[in-house]
């Protein structure tokens, strides 16, 4: 059990940070199982909310962070928490982005909430001097404003309240006619990474992809999370991914 240290809002977002000094440190990528340590659920009679997998947004002598977005009653009460509050943490869990040595550049494209594991990639890949571009995608302003956490972020919204108007997948689109040879780092909803997955297939260009998916347990026990791969069969996303090489999918969503 962890203790919140920390809680900002940025636009839409909240972010917590909460020390774990005994903990592994996380790559870029991987993700932790977070419950609020008290209330976290329902009633007395009512069944508790199951954790809530999320990517880590940035690891440091602060300790974890975290980027929220209130889009359920899960999420919600961990929006609520506030410095001094218990934080139920398991993880690191699951494969993170594995970006070579070679001198090729990294996009790194993000949808909303799936902008978290991409800033702890370039902040590795700034440090490492690799050259690198962030594009990321919102539905509107307010939402934008998690731009803030990348350096240089081209941004896209769905509105036009913000940026380019219309899908980040039309900023990656002109980032790869100008660059086909760039490796895809790419984090968001199912829908926005089969839309990567199709376009980086259909260019020739290399997608590591940083799956979404409701999770029960994070370590391959439920089933919960699978997605299908060429071939035949599927992963796991919670021990197989969450970041995969878009050549291996057959498509980024979940089974009917």
């Amino acid at each position: 059990m962890l203790r919140v240290a920390a809680r900002r809002e940025l636009g839409a977002y909240v972010v917590i940070v909460a020390p774990d000094p005994e903990g592994p440190a996380p790559e870029p990528g991987q993700f932790y199982m977070l419950a609020a340590g008290e209330r976290w659920g329902g009633g007395e009679d009512e069944r508790p909310h199951l954790p809530r997998a999320l990517s880590v947004l940035r690891a440091g002598a602060d300790g974890l962070e975290f980027l929220l977005d209130d889009v359920g009653p899960g999420t919600a009460r961990l929006c609520e928490l506030r410095p001094g509050d218990p934080l139920w943490v398991a993880g690191p869990f699951g494969r993170g982005f594995r970006v070579g040595g070679d001198e090729r550049a990294v996009l790194l494209c993000g949808g909303g909430v799936g902008a978290a594991p991409l800033a702890l990639l370039q902040d590795r890949l700034r440090q490492a001097g690799r050259a690198q571009r962030a594009l990321l995608g919102f539905r509107d302003g307010e939402h934008a404003r998690g731009a803030d956490l990348l350096h240089g972020a081209r941004v896209a919204t769905d509105d036009g309240s913000a940026g380019h108007h219309g899908p980040v997948t039309e900023l990656l689109a002109a980032e790869l006619a100008a660059e086909p040879q760039a490796l895809v780092c790419a984090c968001g909803p199912p829908a926005m990474l089969e839309a990567v997955r199709a376009l980086c297939a259909a260019r020739g260009a290399r997608a590591q992809l940083a799956l979404e998916a409701g999770m029960a347990c994070g370590f391959g026990a439920c089933f919960g999370c699978v997605v299908p791969v060429r071939g035949g069969g599927y992963l796991r996303v919670c021990v197989d991914g969450p970041v995969v090489d878009g050549e291996l999918l057959e498509t980024c969503l979940a089974p009917a």
